[in-house]
Formats: structure tokens, C-alpha cells, sequence
């Protein structure tokens, strides 16, 4: 079959200078907003570190916005030399159906979903890397996520710090910036209305937690035997390949924050292999591979 077409905005763009000309936050939903969509409007450099059980990175972060294209670049200053560089689509923001008027934005839809399945308190005289800051406090409705937090800068919106816990407490993964320099505001619009694909694939994903929604992906970044899942905090990624010549042992695998839980099925004679990769506890991730099923 081919792959479904899917519409995440509305057809119009939305100007960037608006997002700093609005009034300041009086809502933990309208901080959401305002953070998703400095994420997409505001270029910056900064120094960040993130400590997690791989261990403590220092990093140098670049992020700019030039003709509708999104270009984040992290750099690891410490250990083995590392680039990593992505491309996205600068206002391609999660998906999540609504019934709301199509007029309503994508980052609003978002953070009325985070807000469904998180508790969310908000304390607002906090100070990160020498800024002001409004720090929210995310606490799952159910044992299926983990406890996050951020850290907003009042001034642009950006995040500058994260924290992932657990339910019993223990600090998962920090993320946070150190120096943030020279913030400016995209001088463009953001285009809305890019076309994004949900390709049909011969498997199915039978469990997920309550909230979790299939993303559809940019143009050109559709991956095969690939499935990407949110709730608007959480993301989970779904492989099914058949199984040649990349093995990976069948068991739970510890990547930072994330856990990889990897197993081999047969099918009709094929051998396949399940990888379910997600930044939540180990009993959902494992329950989701055990109810993928082959159409």
C-alpha cells in the first residue's frame, strides 16, 4: 500500500515575531506553547552538559533556522570527537488529533495532550545559567511514564534545563544549559502545512499506553520497518526488520534515560527482529514488543 498522506497544520504560516510579542505566560499550557515554538524560531549557541548513566557530556549546541529549515548541531566537547547535525522542518510539530477547530496550532493541541496525562505545577521565580526561569513539574496519571521536569527561559521561551526521574525518585537523566549566547528571533515566518507521511508497514503495534499516538514523518525522513509513538513528553520508537545481518542480542539494553528491548520472532519461514525503544519504565516497553503482531 502506499503511504497514507497526513496533513499536521493548518495551510497557514505563522510569523515568528509574534511568538516574543505575545503576553507573558499565566498558564502552565501557554508556557508549553511559547517553549514549542521558540524551539522553532529562535536561533542560539550555548554550552550544555547532560549527565545520565552513561555518564557526564559537555557540550556545545547550535541551533538556527534558515529558510524554513530547521539546523541543530551538538558537539561533544569531551572524550571521542562527536558532530551530530539534523535537519527538520522548521513548525513541523508533534501530531496529535483533535476535534478542536482546524485554526487551533499545532503546539497548542500538544500541550492540551502533555496536560491530559501529566499533573502540572508551575513555580516561577527559579534562575538557570544566570536567566530567569519558570520551572514545571510534570507528574505522570498513571505508573506507565516517567516524572519530568523543565526549566523555561522567561525571556525567549527555550528550554533550558531537563530533568527525567523516576517514581521512586532517582534522577534518570539532567540535561542543562550552561551559557546560552546571543538568542535572536527568526526574522521569517514558519511555514505550516508541509505534507508528512504515515507509511502502512505488514506489522502491527497491538499495546500502547493510554495517550501514546503514531507521528507521521517529514518528507524524505520516512525510515522503513519504523514506527514513532508520543504523548507529548515521551517518545517511543518501534523497529521490526528482518533479521540478517545486524543482530543485536536478544535482551534489555540500557541507553541512558532509554531502554531498548530487543527480541526475534519467526515468521512464515523469516526470521525478524524487535526493537522497542522508549524513555519510559522497563514492564510497558516490554508488554508493547509482545504485542506487535504480522498482518
Amino acid at each position: 500500500m502506499l503511504p497514507q498522506t497526513v496533513v499536521a497544520e493548518s495551510p497557514s504560516p505563522f510569523s515568528c515575531a509574534e511568538v516574543l510579542s505575545q503576553p507573558s505566560p499565566a498558564t502552565t499550557q501557554e508556557w508549553l506553547v511559547m517553549s514549542m515554538q521558540a524551539g522553532h524560531c529562535v536561533d542560539f549557541q550555548a554550552r550544555a552538559v547532560s549527565i545520565d548513566a552513561l555518564g557526564v557530556r559537555t557540550l556545545a549546541l547550535s541551533h538556527r533556522i534558515r529558510d524554513g529549515v530547521r539546523q541543530q548541531v551538538v558537539q561533544h566537547l569531551d572524550g571521542p570527537s562527536i558532530n551530530v547535525e539534523r535537519r527538520s522542518i522548521a513548525g513541523f510539530f508533534a501530531w496529535f488529533p483533535s476535534e478542536a477547530p482546524e485554526s487551533e496550532s499545532s503546539p497548542t493541541r500538544w500541550a492540551a495532550q502533555v496536560s491530559e496525562y501529566y499533573e502540572i505545577s508551575q513555580q516561577d521565580d527559579t534562575r538557570v545559567a544566570e536567566r530567569d526561569a519558570v520551572a514545571l513539574q510534570f507528574s505522570p496519571l498513571d505508573n506507565q511514564r516517567y516524572y519530568h521536569a523543565w526549566w523555561i527561559d522567561k525571556e525567549t521561551g527555550l528550554l533550558l534545563k531537563q530533568v527525567i526521574s523516576d517514581a521512586q525518585g532517582r534522577v534518570l537523566e539532567t540535561f542543562q544549559v550552561t551559557q546560552l549566547h546571543s538568542p535572536s528571533l527568526y526574522g521569517g515566518d514558519v511555514a505550516r502545512g508541509a505534507e508528512v507521511e504515515m507509511a502502512d508497514h505488514p506489522w502491527q503495534v497491538g499495546w500502547l499506553p493510554e495517550g501514546f499516538v503514531e507521528q507521521p514523518s517529514e518528507q524524505g525522513q520516512q525510515q522503513d520497518g519504523q514506527r514513532v509513538y508520543s504523548d507529548g513528553m515521551a517518545a517511543i520508537s518501534v523497529f521490526v526488520e528482518p533479521l540478517e545481518q545486524r543482530r543485536l542480542e536478544e535482551r534489555v539494553h540500557r541507553l541512558g534515560v532509554s531502554t531498548a528491548v530487543v527480541s526475534q520472532v519467526v515468521i512464515d519461514g523469516q526470521d525478524w527482529q524487535l526493537i522497542v525503544i522508549g524513555e519510559l519504565p522497563l514492564e510497558p516497553l516490554q508488554r508493547i514488543a509482545n504485542s506487535i503482531t504480522f498482518e
